[in-house]
């Protein structure tokens, strides 16, 4: 008889309850519940609905045993970096903030006046970037938030919805890891770092690993949902990319991976974090995996480009569904105008395409003309800052790689997945689109006792999905184009 698994993967846009049956030797995912996500606007910030998100998750729950019965265990993993402030009863101390709101915007270079950026970076190995946890939090400190200082409690998003579902409050370390406030070297908290910034670090909790059986369901989630058995709570990789990368269907050790969606995250897996002045320099990441592996990696805007170029069409009226853009890129002449996607201009631009048009203006570029040229503009740039990644990769591991594994939502973007073929000159192999459900879902599984290594669950995902293969075309064609686009790069990081 399968073993049902009730997996939460909340995105940036959108979030899903999905059950995985797992059969011994393929597992199979059904999205029973599908909801909206995405930043709530009051008087000029951003914030998560988290109510609304509980809420729906456990009508996903109600969905999920009316059609597949109780699950052997539920899970939720959510992006990173963003946090829910608990004061004392446990209450909930205003909504999280979203980790776009503007709160943040010249926090990295105050942090620097009091403490050196190598000195953050030696302590956490974590990229800089200023929607960082530990950022945040200085915003909030810097502007003497009431909620700060009545904290007792953080919990990072799926430590809350986690502590929601079944009393227990606990921080996750993938998700944990994605703070810039976390050693990976010791795996423990920077408690020197918190002391240097008067932080208050009382309000960290107990770290916790993929796999580990937080508790039981609550009587009253039980009772809302309908159910009388006990259902555990199972903490998976609850940071979605660490999820992402526990499902990638590999072999070996010569492949990187490269979870494509709002966000791109392209990087490795390692024994040990790899700290030092190239890392620090390149401003690369080093991130909790499951099995106490690090990913090392780089984020890169991703298809938010493209996500927010669609919605600015939309709000003048005029109407393009993805596969739209995609045909009108493809017919758009390549190796045009590009951009780099981490621009801060591109963060939270009130009009993406008026924003990479001034990119162009302002780095002597024609401007794309029209919606396939401006895509087409965004996909090139995503291609080749891949290549630039895949190049500091290699460097910074000795390796040589030779598959990039795409996978998550974005994997679906033939045109994306071809030009990073061409562009980096390497195998590409993409899928599973349900690729962070799924590293949800053999994580909780681990933790059941019903797989026991990473290798056995990546050869579970590799038997349960196909892959779709890109071959690289043509691909010195694109060194020219390659040498354009570094030059755009900040001077650190070129």
């Amino acid at each position: 008889m399968a073993k049902r698994v009730l997996a939460f993967d909340l995105g940036a846009e959108s979030g899903r309850a999905i059950v995985a049956s797992f059969d011994g030797a393929r597992l199979d995912l059904d999205v029973v519940h599908r909801f909206r996500n995405g930043p709530v606007r009051v008087l000029d910030h951003l914030y998560w609905d988290v109510l609304r998100l509980f809420e729906e998750m456990k009508e996903g729950c109600r969905l999920a045993v009316g059609k597949h019965g109780v699950p052997a265990s539920l899970g939720v993993d959510t992006w990173g970096v963003d946090f829910a402030l608990l004061g004392r009863g446990d209450v909930l101390l205003g909504n999280p903030r979203h980790y776009r709101d503007p709160h943040t915007e010249g926090i990295l270079e105050e942090a620097f006046r009091r403490v050196p950026r190598e000195t953050i970076f030696r302590q956490t190995g974590i990229q800089f970037m200023r929607i960082n946890s530990l950022f945040q939090l200085l915003a909030l400190q810097r502007d003497r938030s009431p909620i700060l200082e009545a904290a007792q409690h953080l919990l990072f998003m799926p430590d809350l919805f986690h502590f929601w579902f079944c009393g227990e409050k606990r921080n996750e370390y993938t998700d944990a890891s994605t703070s810039q406030f976390l050693d990976p070297v010791t795996r423990t908290w920077a408690m020197q770092l918190w002391t240097d910034f008067q932080l208050p670090s009382g309000i960290l909790g107990t770290l916790i690993e993929p796999g580990t059986r937080l508790g039981f369901l609550r009587n009253s989630v039980k009772q809302e949902i309908g159910v009388a058995e006990e259902i555990p709570v199972v903490v998976p990789a609850t940071h979605d990319t660490a999820a992402a990368v526990a499902a990638v269907p590999a072999r070996g050790r010569d492949w990187c991976y490269l979870s494509s969606g709002t966000w791109s995250l392209m990087g490795v897996e390692t024994p040990r974090p790899v700290i030092d002045d190239r890392t620090l320099r390149y401003n690369f990441t080093n991130e909790g995996g499951v099995n106490g592996t690090t990913r090392l990696l780089k984020n890169i805007m991703g298809l938010w480009l493209v996500q927010e170029c669609r919605r600015a069409w939309e709000r003048e009226g005029r109407s393009y569904s993805y596969d739209d853009l995609v045909r009108m890129a493809e017919e758009t002449p390549p190796r045009g105008p590009v951009v780099d996607p981490d621009d801060a201009a591109f963060l939270l631009p009130e009009h993406m395409p008026a924003a990479i048009a001034a990119f162009c203006r302002r780095t002597g570029q024609a401007e794309p003309q029209t919606p396939g040229a401006v895509i087409r503009c965004a996909l090139e740039s995503l291609a080749l800052k891949y290549r630039w990644v895949l190049e500091r990769l290699e460097e910074l591991t000795g390796n040589r790689i030779q598959t990039i594994h795409i996978v998550g939502g974005g994997s679906q973007n033939r045109l994306l997945n071809q030009l990073t073929a061409d562009v980096c000159n390497r195998l590409v192999l993409a899928g599973p689109v349900e690729a962070t459900a799924a590293g949800n879902a053999v994580t909780q599984l681990m933790g059941l006792g019903e797989l026991k290594s990473l290798e056995e669950a990546r050869e579970i995902v590799r038997n349960s999905w196909p892959l779709a293969t890109f071959e690289p075309k043509e691909s010195q064609a694109w060194d020219k184009a390659y040498d354009h686009f570094v030059k755009l790069l900040p001077a650190c990081t070129a």
